[in-house]
Parts: C-alpha cells; sequence; structure tokens
C-alpha cells in the first residue's frame, strides 16, 4: 500500500506543532508509551489547562489519538501523521551524504568565494596573472 501524497499543507500544520519544546516533548514521551493526560501534565510540569492547549494543537496536526477507557483518557502517538516530515527530511539525504561526505560539503561551502563560483584559495596574487 502507497502512503498517500504529502501536501505542503500538511507538513506545515506538522512543523507548526513541532515548534514548542513542550509539544515536542509530549510527541518523544507518547512515541514511547501511552500516557493518560494528568500523567503528560505530571510529567511535563504543567497545568491541566495548559497541557489540553499543547494537546489540542497535536490533535489539529493528527499527531496524537485519544482513547477513553473509563473515567480516564489516554493518548498514543499517531506515528503515520510524522510520515509528512520524515518524506520532507528524506529529500534532503541525497545533499547530506555520508558523515564524512557532508563535512567535507560544508567544509567546502564555507571556503568558497561570495561569488560562490569556486573554492576560495590562498593563492598569492602574482600567480593569478
Amino acid at each position: 500500500m502507497t502512503a498517500p501524497s504529502v501536501s505542503p499543507g500538511d507538513l506545515d500544520v506538522v512543523l507548526a506543532a513541532l515548534a514548542n519544546a513542550h509539544r515536542r516533548a509530549i510527541v518523544h514521551a507518547l512515541g514511547l508509551q501511552p500516557y493518560s493526560i494528568s500523567q503528560l501534565a505530571a510529567l511535563r510540569e504543567l497545568s491541566l489547562p495548559a497541557i489540553h492547549k499543547h494537546l489540542a494543537i497535536l490533535e489539529d496536526a493528527h499527531l496524537i489519538r485519544r482513547r477513553k477507557t473509563g473515567r480516564t483518557t489516554y493518548l498514543t502517538l499517531r506515528r503515520q501523521s510524522l510520515r509528512s516530515l520524515q518524506e520532507w527530511l528524506t529529500e534532503f539525504h541525497t545533499y547530506w551524504g555520508a558523515d564524512a561526505e557532508s563535512l567535507s560539503n560544508y567544509e567546502e561551502f564555507l571556503t568558497r568565494d561570495p561569488s560562490g563560483n569556486t573554492p576560495a584559495t590562498s593563492t598569492p596574487p602574482e600567480e593569478l596573472s
């Protein structure tokens, strides 16, 4: 089964939801195990109104799912919703290459002259004529 194409709007919503450190920590925690709302609030040392605000944003981005068991609401991560972010980041893998290659490319980028045409060198002026 192929994944549906990712719209830029989906990616924007996911990135906006993950722009806050509390929400990233919530996503990380839910990636490890389900939590109740009160457990997440205690884990992040947030009030219930504050945690509900963050959860609403994550739900709007379709990053989390609620499941009610009795009087307790449990939250889980919807991993498939992170696919848009993963696909976007995967596009950069061809540019990044391996670690050593990536560092080499970055070093070359840093040594380019401002026009970006050729690497800057320490060629003495007399050799340039």
